[in-house]
């Protein structure tokens, strides 16, 4: 995170939880500077109006909602930022929030990532030397890299295109030999897919030139393992100390935990998706495209041929706990519904990002903080008390409770351990007389 941008200048939010929704909002724009106009756009149901949603896709029927939520306490490389979230999932707010504010205690998230290259794919069929076709295509790779670059005048001002090529052989396909060609380009502030989807096409017909075969596929790759970003934390024994537990005993709970997910598959897809958790909700409310940030994690935790946990969590010399993520981030500023959607626009002007890089580093640093945060709960109580009391709420309201009645319902069915529709209806039908 460079420290020339605008953020927020303290995202440190004590009380909010106290706070009504309007309320909240008007902290969030003081704190953010956002306009009337941005503030009025967040407050009203529907922040997409429909005839901008009826461009963004076909057959548009309506807009669907999910709510949008502000963590707070978030400091990366020693900069505030406060981070909006858009899901359905009780206790995930809460729950990045409240690991950086244990984490902003020794130093926040120490963040970093890698130039934004992504992967385009020409797949080549029909030859017979896919060896010799290989080396073929690399003798002409400067050739190759300026018909890719010919196709971006802007991208290439702005500093990006294509960087450089690989050639992969693929000898005995139940299709034949298949000569698939990388192009590598730098695309800057971008999520990239049509971008390199351009060069691909662009440069199919002088790979067919110079080989003889016939280009098949022509198309970007989800796993941008070229393009990472990074954050890491260490936490010290003290703050993580509960009522019950030592801050020792925490350390070592959340390591046995993490070790587990890393031998095992079943309990890695688990621990990832707590990861995807945090990451996802902030893909979402800037208008990316978290369906390739997912394709792409999961892929990644299994480079090594076999699934394993995306995090890794380990004790340093001064018994510290120090956890640390490194994941592909394909995410941009400009294009697709970053720039079409109002409310991903204002998302954005919260965040205080002045680069795809930033937007990465602070998405990776939510994916961490998630992590953690079910990993304490696994080492300490348990998910389910402290997800049971946020679930709590929407069984509530599904059971038609009034505002009024919502939070005396929510600590009867917390206090029995007993957070089932049908209980919360008779509790109500008994207090309504």
């Amino acid at each position: 995170m460079h420290s020339d941008t605008h953020s927020a200048s303290d995202s440190r939010l004590p009380g909010f939880r106290t706070l009504t929704p309007p309320q909240r909002l008007a902290e969030i724009a003081r704190l953010a500077g956002l306009g009337g106009g941005e503030q009025a756009l967040l407050g009203q149901p529907g922040g997409l109006p429909l005839a901008t949603a009826d461009g963004m896709i076909e057959n548009v029927v309506g807009t669907f909602q999910l709510p949008l939520g502000v963590a707070g306490y978030f400091q990366l490389n020693g900069r505030d930022v406060l981070v909006p979230m858009a899901v359905e999932e009780p206790s995930v707010v809460a729950a990045a929030s409240f690991m950086a504010k244990l984490v902003r205690a020794c130093g926040g998230f120490q963040t970093s990532s890698s130039t934004p290259l992504m992967r385009a794919q020409i797949q080549l069929l029909g030859v017979t030397d896919p060896h010799g076709a290989r080396l073929a295509i690399l003798k002409d790779r400067q050739a190759i890299i300026d018909i890719a670059n010919s196709r971006d005048k802007l991208l290439n001002d702005l500093g990006g295109g294509c960087r450089d090529i690989e050639v992969h052989v693929f000898p005995d396909t139940r299709r034949g030999a298949m000569v698939v060609t990388h192009l590598i380009v730098d695309v800057r502030d971008a999520m990239g897919a049509n971008t390199v989807n351009t060069m691909a096409e662009a440069v199919a017909g002088h790979i067919e030139e110079i080989t003889g075969g016939k280009v098949r596929l022509r198309i970007l790759s989800n796993l941008a393992d070229l393009r990472l970003a990074r954050a890491r934390v260490k936490v010290s024994a003290e703050v993580l100390a509960t009522n019950a537990y030592s801050g020792e005993e925490v350390i070592d709970g959340i390591v046995d935990a993490y070790e587990f997910a890393a031998v095992d598959p079943y309990r890695a897809a688990t621990h990832n998706k707590g990861i995807m958790n945090g990451i996802d909700p902030v893909i979402v409310a800037t208008g990316n495209d978290w369906r390739a940030v997912e394709a792409g994690a999961h892929a990644y935790a299994c480079r090594h041929g076999r699934y394993t946990s995306l995090t890794h969590w380990e004790i340093a010399a001064d018994g510290d706990l120090v956890g640390t993520l490194e994941i592909p981030m394909p995410v941009g500023l400009v294009g697709g519904a970053t720039k079409t959607h109002p409310a991903a626009r204002a998302a954005l002007k919260i965040l205080g990002v002045q680069s795809a890089q930033e937007l990465a580093e602070v998405a990776v640093a939510v994916g961490l903080a998630q992590n953690m945060a079910a990993l304490r709960a696994l080492a300490t109580e348990g998910i389910q008390r402290g997800h049971m009391a946020l679930h709590a709420r929407n069984i509530a309201l599904a059971a038609g409770a009034e505002p009024h009645e919502m939070e005396w319902l929510v600590q009867q069915m917390v206090a029995r351990h007993d957070v089932r529709v049908d209980y919360a209806r008779s509790l109500l039908a008994e207090r309504r007389g």
